[in-house]
């Protein structure tokens, strides 16, 4: 990863995931801007607190700026964009899916039924929404204490910016923002857990320019696939211009931007959605469905997602109850030799090992289950980024990844709401999902349309992903969970060569609530749209 970027310039959500630094609890406000002066004025106020990417202070780099209390970005729709004042010539530049919004796109997205616009939250069925402005907090009070800040910077915007309710909360369905926090165990600690049990945020792109080049630990099983056969080859950063505008990508050419170049170089395009998770019809589904499962409760679960819901670990590496058990004895006994070590020695090879681990959680690709005998054809995070599986035939592209370098997403968010009763579908909770990329359509259009709610790219026709997929009653979704066609028959090991096991009438277990697609500008973008400067010619 020897590309340098310009962290000063480039927004800090695009390169750091806040809640993996110690921000387990964010808001997200939402603005409508109804004079172009104010509404310039309103951003010049917001960017004096803009968070950069640049590097925080830590143990292992002393030299880094000080880590702040909370971090406040700021990104625009279309319609906010133009409601801001910019020409015309720039923003003809802007792609289609980016000025058509999300609302139109539905069919594409799979938005319908439950997850249809008329259900959404109200802030989405009103008037266009303009401005997004997130806050991440190191607690509640650092988040209040920003958002106050935010609230003055308002108001010296009075009567042309107007800050949207409509949010559904437990609380009421007319909120002024949209609160998301990380989930807490028994002890009150945040864990990277979301609603239905899942270990959630493991295995996101890493590109060039993103981490120092002595965490290239980072680039395996998180990058693009090689071919070479050393550990520290096999996976390279994929092209910034992939995620960052303004720099090349997979392509080897520069992404699709407005004009002029400095409106476009070091921002990227988000897209925010709110997703309900239907936590009953989850729960019940799985457990009235394992009852015929040979591998129990968990093992389906976890053939759904294609990770454990405990700890995160791919099938790939423990593909049954059996290895999965023998994983936690070794997971236990790194961790009572940390907390308790012979020597410093000791402890040392015990982190070393305790991270190899770790790596191996996302340093796979799915070369040896090619039936998904293991990892099942329809599981999530096969679905989402099938790393070299898609190659059905070695060695017929220069690399494995080449059907899936140019749609990986950068996920950010958090959940949101708790559940009340978790046998039941009502109430407010879910996930705020962020996708960052830059180019929605190749990127997360394509992976919702082709990947989530149509499996033919994975010789599945148009069986669904089982967890996002839109799956409806008046076309029942079903999908077989795969054996291992090579291997010896065992009736009662679903991986192995076994009986398939199949699994029908899928409920839709998660719902769009809103969102909308965003663009993300860099620091020198946002002076110019405050400064009214923005000269395409």
């Amino acid at each position: 990863m020897t590309k340098a970027l310009d962290l000063t310039d480039i927004q800090g959500n695009i390169i750091k995931g806040y809640g993996r630094y110690g921000f387990p609890v964010a808001r997200y406000t939402f603005f409508r801007i109804e004079d172009s002066q104010k509404g310039r004025d309103f951003v010049n106020g917001v960017l004096q607190k803009v968070t950069s990417a640049v590097t925080w202070a830590s143990d292992k780099n002393p030299s880094g700026i000080p880590k702040p209390p909370a971090t406040t970005n700021i990104a625009f729709t279309y319609n906010g964009l133009v409601a801001l004042g910019l020409p015309l010539r720039s923003l003809k530049g802007f792609p289609p899916e980016f000025v058509t919004g999300m609302k139109v796109r539905k069919e594409i997205l799979g938005d319908d039924g439950p997850s249809a616009p008329e259900h959404w939250d109200k802030i989405w069925q009103d008037e266009p929404v303009h401005v997004w402005v997130s806050i991440n907090g190191r607690n509640k009070d650092a988040i209040e204490e920003r958002y106050q800040w935010l609230r003055a910077i308002l108001a010296k915007s009075a009567g042309g910016v107007v800050q949207l309710t409509g949010h559904r909360g437990e609380a009421g369905d007319d909120l002024p923002y949209q609160e998301a926090a990380a989930l807490l165990d028994a002890n009150g600690y945040p864990t990277p857990k979301e609603h239905f049990g899942y270990t959630d945020g493991i295995g996101n792109p890493v590109f060039e320019g993103q981490f120092p080049e002595d965490e290239y630990y980072r680039v395996i099983g998180q990058g693009k696939p090689t071919r070479n056969k050393d550990v520290l080859k096999a996976w390279q950063p994929l092209a910034t211009g992939e995620f960052i505008l303004g720099h090349p990508d997979e392509a080897e050419e520069y992404p699709a931007a407005p004009a002029p170049k400095l409106l476009s170089r070091n921002g990227t395009y988000m897209v925010y959605r709110k997703l309900h998770e239907n936590v009953g019809a989850f729960n019940n589904f799985l457990k009235n469905l394992a009852k015929d499962f040979p591998g129990g409760e968990e093992l389906l679960a976890a053939k759904f997602s294609g990770r454990w819901r405990d700890n995160g670990a791919p099938l790939d590496f423990a593909p049954d109850v059996e290895s999965k058990n023998m994983l936690d004895k070794k997971i236990k006994a790194i961790d009572l030799r940390i907390a308790n070590p012979v020597s410093p020695e000791d402890k040392k090879s015990a982190e070393e090992e305790k991270l190899a681990l770790r790596i191996r959680w996302v340093n796979f690709n799915y070369s040896d289950d090619p039936s998904g005998a293991k990892c099942p054809l329809s599981a999530h995070i096969r679905r989402i980024n099938p790393r070299g599986s898609l190659e059905h035939n070695t060695e017929s592209f220069n690399t494995p990844g080449a059907l899936v370098n140019r749609r990986r997403l950068l996920r950010r968010g958090l959940p949101y709401g708790k559940v009340v009763n978790p046998s039941a579908d009502n109430g407010d909770h879910g996930i705020i999902f962020m996708a960052l990329n830059a180019s929605i359509e190749r990127q997360f259009e394509f992976v919702q349309q082709q990947w989530v709610n149509f499996g033919n790219d994975f010789s599945q026709g148009n069986v669904k992903e089982v967890l996002l997929g839109n799956h409806c009653p008046a076309s029942p979704s079903s999908v077989l969970l795969q054996t291992n066609p090579d291997a010896p028959d065992a009736p009662d090991a679903p991986d192995a060569g076994g009986r398939p096991f199949f699994v029908s009438n899928i409920p839709r277990m998660v719902e769009t609530r809103g969102g909308d697609f965003f663009f993300i500008p860099s620091l020198t973008a946002l002076r110019m749209i405050a400064e009214g400067t923005i000269d395409p010619t």
